[in-house]
């Protein structure tokens, strides 16, 4: 009886095993993707059914975003030059608080999709005198600017977490990683149980 009992909580725990990621996986693309619509979704505003409730169609809103997305890169890369560029971004950086969340964002945004990605360079860094060692991402290689030569910033993503933290540090204690950068984010952000198959 006993036996079975160890067969059946084996199996169980080999099922959790399963179940779990992907069900928290799937959880969490259905709830952002539906937030997503829902927030933006403006068919409700628009459209009533035959007894006047607002009608509510599905996967508007995303469908809203991706034309929107489609419709600014055109016009960005065809159509908006670059003296309009400077114009409007002379102008959008009078507004103190837009110009800290538009920049921020920007940044964030261009250093994963952008052409000069900034998460591109794993590299292992040396923290303290007992050879306690923490992965990261080179993101400045010359902190002269800052009257830092010899000095690099290094961005440390937290474990299961899209925070992290930059520090500064003499360049001779930062090791590159002959590794790929999004198998390393991914390392660091599982707490090192996933990423280096």
């Amino acid at each position: 009886m006993t036996r079975i009992f160890r067969a059946l909580i084996n199996y169980f725990i080999k099922g959790l095993l399963v179940v779990v990621p992907l069900g928290a996986a799937f959880f969490l693309i259905f709830w952002i993707i539906s937030s997503i619509d829902t927030s933006l979704n403006l068919s409700s505003e628009i459209w009533v059914d035959q007894r006047g409730r607002p009608l509510y169609i599905p996967g508007l809103g995303i469908l809203t975003v991706i034309v929107v997305v489609m419709v600014a890169g055109v016009l960005v890369t065809n159509v908006i030059t670059v003296p309009i560029k400077k114009w409007a971004g002379r102008w959008l950086n009078r507004l103190p608080l837009f110009k800290f969340l538009y920049s921020s964002i920007k940044d964030l945004t261009e250093a994963f999709v952008g052409e000069e990605k900034k998460f591109n360079e794993p590299v292992i860094v040396e923290v303290n005198e007992f050879g306690l060692k923490k992965i990261g991402f080179l993101v400045q290689k010359d902190l002269a600017k800052l009257n830092m030569p010899g000095e690099v910033a290094v961005y440390f993503p937290y474990s299961y977490s899209f925070a992290g933290q930059v520090v500064i540090i003499s360049a001779d204690k930062v090791k590159p990683l002959d590794k790929n950068a999004a198998d390393m984010m991914k390392f660091v952000i599982s707490g090192g149980v996933s990423g280096l198959d």
